[in-house]
């Protein structure tokens, strides 16, 4: 009697019924859909749904359901309607207008009692199943104007560490410009700023009466340099903006010295990428000018030099803008920011962001907040969002920046790095905030120049031929096995076809997206799992040549063969982990599929075999031979 465990009978009867439980939803097909999304001020409710209804009927656009899940209304078009759904997305944008984002997406049509235990159809890759394009620019202008901000408020500080009298310092149109008193007070400035900022280049100007001027502009490595970081920083930003959104095998690339390139695979809907990528959100804080009207400054246009004018974002009696004039100098900004979470303010309820900031501006905050207690302290909320317009027939992009003082507040006491900002709009608001905040500022804007949808149907031929290479390869070794082997053929070809059904389930449990290079690593696997059973058929062969019985020949071939597959296996699994961790892209989603594959096959090759070996032989005490191959199926061969 060949010994096998009823217990490991379980095992496989479990592990293979769940692989077909979370195989089978990849044979549904995803329907073309339409998501709407609410900008701010909008809302997704029973209304909008008949809304949206009402404009399908008039446009005859055959329709499957209107649903509203969550925060987004998502309208289902029948399978194959990839017209309809063009037709559909434009009538509700023009229906729609600004107050919503109308994107194309793909609906699943798993049943829901499936979605509900986490069983669902593997997400595919931009080279097959479409996905979002985008190329985006960083303002290199922004970033100079942040560097010669820096060093104005550095010369600043060295000129009054100094005691060096200044008539102004000011932005000009190389740099910063000095205008100091006296050719002494030039002198004794242009010593100091060469010793202290070492970063800028600094020559006499032109002289007027009792204006003495200095020009300090940065020197071109170090604008160089500072451009080069951003896009470092932005590209680190962008990626943990991404893993944020959960999209799997992203392209995030530099494209040129000023161009950022993203992919993100498997995305139909823009609005929540373009909100996360596209818009430019951060906070500033600022100190708020008391000495000046506001009121004044709004009405007459006459704003103090070290002032600008801003608007609350609550209106004021009657529906009118409430001005608040703030210093333009920041005390810190998004990019001095470590942490950032939301949660309602504990005393009021109101939506709230509870910030972390780095040592440097944990510093800062705490020089101001200790020289200004009781003073108040505007919060700054900045937007920037790529807008896109037709004008004589041609698209015209534009960047619409908001900003607005979502906060103005007293400083009751003295704090640095840990506090709260109160006053957004929705708890959602605050989400997204946090969001971007937590993921990391961009060190300079971003603006999308050129945007892309990329339709499934373009992989729709990748997929066609990697099903049939798939096919071909499963083919080709199921026949050799069975001509082969025989009945252990038939055994092994029973256990790869398992094995093609848990490498595809355990990828879409865990949500692997399936690219190209993924269908490589599943045929690839495909024939490196049947090497497994074809050393344990050979094992066997060899214990019948030595004249073992048919039941000792079995149970020596898996136990002997056991520790060859193992360490066969340990290779290769070394060697997909070493795609996984050091790869990206491409060459990291082949690893994972391999890599998933290989534990796999080593289940199905072994136990699997097993099990259907050991039910087959077990109960046949006057078993003689096996069919395993030419010269084994003889009931004398082993006699």
């Amino acid at each position: 009697m060949n010994d096998f465990p009823r217990w490991k009978y379980a095992l496989v009867v479990v592990v293979l019924l769940l692989g077909i439980l979370y195989g089978v939803p990849n044979l549904f097909v995803q329907q073309p859909a339409v998501q709407v999304t609410a900008n701010r001020g909008a809302t997704v409710d029973q209304a909008l749904k008949e809304r949206v209804q009402g404009v399908l009927e008039k446009d005859k656009i055959a329709f499957q359901s209107v649903e509203i899940n969550k925060d987004h209304l998502l309208v289902r078009l029948p399978v194959g309607a990839s017209d309809d759904q063009n037709k559909a997305l434009e009538a509700m944008k023009t229906d729609l207008g600004d107050q919503y984002v109308v994107a194309p997406n793909l609906a699943s049509t798993v049943p829901s009692w499936m979605l509900a235990i986490g069983a669902r159809e593997m997400p595919k890759g931009l080279d097959l199943q479409g996905g979002v394009h985008f190329l985006m620019e960083v303002d290199d202008k922004d970033v100079l104007d942040k560097q010669v901000q820096r060093y104005t408020d550095d010369i600043r500080g060295v000129l009054r560490e100094k005691n060096i009298r200044y008539q102004s310092i000011g932005r000009g149109p190389n740099g910063v410009v000095v205008q100091l008193r006296s050719a002494d007070d030039r002198d004794a400035a242009r010593s100091a700023i060469q010793v202290k900022v070492p970063d800028v280049v600094v020559s006499d100007g032109a002289s007027t009466g009792d204006s003495f001027t200095l020009n300090a502009s940065v020197k071109p490595e170090k604008v160089r340099e500072a451009a080069l970081n951003t896009i470092r920083q932005n590209q680190a930003t962008l990626s943990n903006r991404i893993n944020a959104l959960g999209v799997a095998e992203p392209l995030i690339q530099q494209q040129g010295e000023s161009r950022i390139v993203v992919e993100l695979p498997g995305v139909q809907d823009t609005a929540a990428a373009k909100r996360v990528l596209g818009a430019q959100a951060t906070l500033e804080y600022h100190a708020v000018d008391q000495d000046a009207n506001a009121n004044d400054a709004m009405r007459s246009g006459n704003i103090p030099p070290d002032d600008k004018l801003y608007y609350r974002r609550e209106l004021g009696p009657g529906g009118q803008k409430v001005p608040v004039l703030l210093k333009k100098k920041i005390i810190v900004s998004g990019d001095e920011m470590v942490d950032a979470s939301s949660a309602p303010d504990p005393q009021s309820g109101t939506p709230a962001v509870s910030v972390q900031l780095n040592a440097t501006g944990g510093r800062k905050m705490l020089d101001f907040t200790t020289q200004n207690v009781g003073k108040p302290m505007a919060v700054l909320y900045i937007e920037r969002t790529p807008e896109v317009k037709v004008v004589d027939g041609k698209e015209v992009r534009s960047t619409k920046v908001t900003e607005e003082v979502i906060s103005v507040a007293n400083i009751n006491g003295v704090f640095s790095n840990r506090f709260q900002t109160t006053g957004l709009g929705s708890n959602k608001e605050a989400s997204e905030l946090a969001l971007l905040l937590r993921s990391g500022s961009l060190s300079a804007p971003i603006d999308i120049v050129e945007e892309r949808v990329i339709g499934p149907s373009l992989g729709a031929d990748n997929i066609k031929k990697g099903v049939f290479a798939v096919l071909i390869g499963l083919a080709a070794v199921l026949v050799f096995m069975a001509f082969y082997y025989w009945l252990f053929g038939l055994i092994a070809d029973i256990a790869l076809f398992f094995n093609l059904v848990l490498l595809l389930a355990i990828m879409s449990a865990i949500g692997v997206t399936l690219t190209m290079p993924g269908i490589a690593g599943i045929v690839l696997t495909l024939g490196m799992a049947i090497d497994a059973n074809v050393l344990v058929c050979e094992r066997i062969r060899e214990e019948l040549r030595h004249g073992s019985t048919p039941l000792a020949a079995i149970r020596a071939g898996y136990d002997k063969a056991w520790a060859t597959i193992l360490d066969a296996n340990v290779t290769h699994l070394l060697a997909a982990l070493a795609l996984m961790t050091l790869g990206s892209g491409a060459i990291r989603g082949f690893g994972v599929t391999l890599f998933i594959g290989i534990l796999t096959s080593m289940f199905t090759s072994v136990t699997v075999t097993h099990a259907i070996t050991n039910l087959i032989h077990s109960g046949r005490k006057k078993l003689k031979g096996l069919s395993i191959g030419s010269g084994y199926s003889d009931r004398t061969a082993a006699a």
